[in-house]
């Protein structure tokens, strides 16, 4: 592949911009020597400044599950930016957005509209504490919220030797810069074992306000939860008076049109969504039921934001869901489907080819690990055996043949409705090409 535009943009970046770009997933830490910089998107298709065409598999982080530049939202976007692009009052598609959302969601009566899941995140565990009155939160090793101070721990693949006892896991900040009082009522529990959260809820529950977490573990590939967890999870939180919050950031409008709590069946009392819900356009969003969403009325707990509910982007969002839900649901049947067949394929290539790669999924996000475990069940696990050097080789050797997966080496990809089964062939012949390199 010629590289060379892109060459020349890093080296004009690197002057102007921290890493030579504006998320350290995107930079060299994760593209060695320099990333591809990208010109334009359309479908599953993506194609950089020096011409390079490429399958897209991480879809902007899972923020696409209609793809790049669908005609419907490049459309909608296009009629409607005429008429102006934020007023910061109320608007009509800010009603039928929630309106939507609230039918698909049997979980959720109300809806804010922030912009990132960060700042959902943030307002959720506010909510939290103002309608418990308790300060503490307990989240999960491995578990990613967000770059938010209070949360920012424990959330990337650390010595498996500095972890600490299952049972008193120690709290690792993931961050310069934050100070001890922003961690220091944030608990840290192993994850997919309910006996350790049990320990953890009778020693704690009179001070935890919430426990708040991913319903798929999506920063550490993808690992999914087992059997029954989730509603275990849910019926201790109630049975020891603390709320649960369901961080839906990555599975919300991606795993099923309700995510992860319709995937398993949970009733959250608090869940929170971004990524999917924009289709490209910053859009996050803050449910629950009505007693607990309540809680923000006139500042009671304050949320507030200049760009919440931003015009553009619901549009968008309100395009994606219609979308989506044609033909009762058929676009996250395909793409669930797409990320099934991906994952057995990918599966297989590594059997036939004697590497020892596994791949694990939920619907349509899917992750290939290299690890001589038959299946990674939480962050110790990947922690202590993943092979995160081998994922980056293999990820570049994809990409050198036009397949985009993510450098990233903790995250995971992703299908979408525009993915075909030639774009799933020509992907599996190139992983086999990239093993066999390997």
């Amino acid at each position: 592949m010629k590289t060379e535009n892109s060459k020349h943009l890093f080296d004009r970046a690197m002057a102007v911009l921290v890493e030579g770009c504006s998320s350290a997933s995107r930079g060299p830490l994760n593209y060695h020597p320099y990333p591809a910089y990208i010109r334009e998107g359309k479908g599953a298709r993506l194609w950089d400044v020096d011409g390079n065409e490429y399958i897209d598999w991480q879809l902007s982080f899972g923020c696409l599950p209609l793809g790049h530049a669908h005609p419907k939202i490049v459309e909608i976007v296009q009629e409607k930016v005429a008429g102006g692009t934020h007023f910061a009052t109320t608007l009509e598609v800010e009603v039928e957005t929630a309106e939507l959302m609230v039918g698909m969601l049997p979980h959720v009566d109300k809806v804010r509209f922030a912009n990132t899941g960060t700042e959902a995140c943030m307002t959720g565990v506010r909510m939290a504490r103002g309608i418990t009155g308790k300060r503490k939160v307990l989240k999960f090793e491995g578990h990613y919220h967000g770059w938010y101070d209070g949360l920012l721990v424990s959330s990337n693949p650390q010595p498996v030797t500095t972890l600490g006892h299952p049972n008193d896991p120690v709290r690792i900040p993931d961050s310069s810069g934050l100070t001890p009082g922003s961690w220091e009522d944030t608990l840290v529990c192993v994850w997919n074992d309910a006996n350790a959260l049990e320990r953890m809820l009778k020693i704690h529950s009179h001070e935890i306000a919430c426990v708040v977490m991913e319903g798929a573990m999506s920063n550490m590939g993808v690992i999914p939860p087992k059997p029954g967890y989730l509603q275990q999870v849910q019926e201790m939180c109630r049975a020891h008076n603390v709320l649960f919050y369901l961080d839906e950031t990555v599975t919300g409008f991606r795993v099923a049109p309700g995510g992860a709590a319709e995937l398993y069946g949970l009733q959250p009392d608090i869940v929170t969504y971004g990524k999917a819900l924009g289709q490209g356009f910053p859009v996050a969003a803050i449910a629950g039921p009505d007693h607990i969403m309540e809680s923000i009325e006139y500042g009671k707990v304050l949320h507030y934001g200049s760009h919440n509910a931003p015009r553009l982007g619901l549009y968008a969002a309100k395009t994606m869901l219609e979308e989506m839900s044609r033909d009762n649901n058929a676009g996250w049947a395909k793409i669930n489907a797409i990320g099934e067949e991906v994952t057995q394929l990918l599966n297989q290539v590594a059997k036939d080819t004697g590497q020892n790669m596994r791949v694990q999924n939920v619907g349509s996000m899917f992750h290939p690990v290299f690890t001589d475990l038959e299946e990674i069940t939480g962050y110790r696990d990947f922690c202590g055996h993943v092979d995160l050097a081998k994922y980056g080789r293999f990820s570049q050797l994809m990409r050198d043949q036009g397949v985009f997966f993510t450098g990233n080496r903790i995250l995971h990809n992703l299908s979408c409705t525009a993915h075909t089964q030639a774009d799933i062939d020509r992907t599996i012949d190139a992983a086999g090409n990239a093993l066999e390199q390997l």
